[in-house]
Formats: C-alpha cells, structure tokens, sequence
C-alpha cells in the first residue's frame, strides 16, 4: 500500500491552515514527537530561521482527526500562483448523496459557499450560470482560497 499526503504550494501557510483546516473538517497536524512545536522541529533538522514564520509556531500541516483522508502540507515557495490549478479540490457539504432533491442540494452549498466566503475565499465562476454548455443538471460555484487557487463546491 501507498500512503501519501497533499502538498500545496503558497506564500503564507499559516493562512492556508487557518482556511483549510475548517472548511475540510481538519485539525492542525501535531508536530513530531519530542519537539513542541513545528518551528522548533525544523529548527532541529536545518532549516535557517529566516526561512520559517517565527512569529508563529510554524504550524504548517493539516490531518483528518477521523484518520481517513490524507495529510496535507502547505509547503512555502517563493514564486506567486500564476496559471489555473492542474489539480483542484471538489467539496460535497452535506456528502454526495444525488438522491436529495435539488433545492436542498442547493441549499447545503450556498451555506458552505457562504461560510468560505467569510473564511476568505472569493468565488471564480456558478453553475450554471456562468457556463455556455449547461445540458447536465447540476449546481456547483468555483471559488477561490485566500492564495488563489481554485476549488468547488
């Protein structure tokens, strides 16, 4: 078997996990043992201080508190996001139960989209209003996270 974890670029991780970890239902990723926080481990393996967040504690990772689903690192790069994602996240609120009728579909995601939206996220494109090619029924919004990068909902 193979485990794997999510890497996401950006410029600011604290931001990421503070966006993320609530809208996926995660927590903050304890540092590994024996070392208090994050800053402190990577302080311990090399990392020069001027390339970590000291005004924090270096939190940077995410994990599923159920242990299910993947870990995730918000890994800080130098460069800005610069074209469409090649991978994004689709998030269903509510699961993705196609049995429920669609006004309550709709319902669950203007509720999430609302809470991201006041988490900082900004919205990018609505299904199906802003699509030439609307022959499948369906209801999603493509928004943004505080750095840019698209997902669904």
């Amino acid at each position: 078997m193979t485990t794997w974890q999510l890497t996401i670029d950006c410029a600011d991780p604290s931001v990421m996990v503070r966006f993320w970890g609530p809208a996926l239902g995660y927590v903050v990723q304890p540092p590994p043992e024996g070392h208090e926080t994050w800053n402190d481990w990577y302080l311990s393996v090399g990392v020069p201080p001027d390339e970590l967040d000291l005004d924090g504690d270096g939190s940077d990772r995410l994990m599923d508190p159920d242990g299910h689903g993947p870990t995730i690192w918000f890994q800080p790069v130098p460069e800005p996001k610069a074209v469409k994602n090649r991978l994004h996240l689709d998030l269903y609120p509510g699961g993705r139960d196609r049995s429920r009728p669609m006004e309550e579909r709709r319902a669950l995601v203007d509720e999430a989209v609302n809470r991201l939206l006041e988490a900082g996220a900004s919205i990018f494109r609505r299904y199906p209003e802003d699509f030439d090619d609307t022959d499948v029924e369906g209801y999603f919004r493509t928004l943004r996270d505080p750095e840019g990068n698209e997902f669904c909902v």
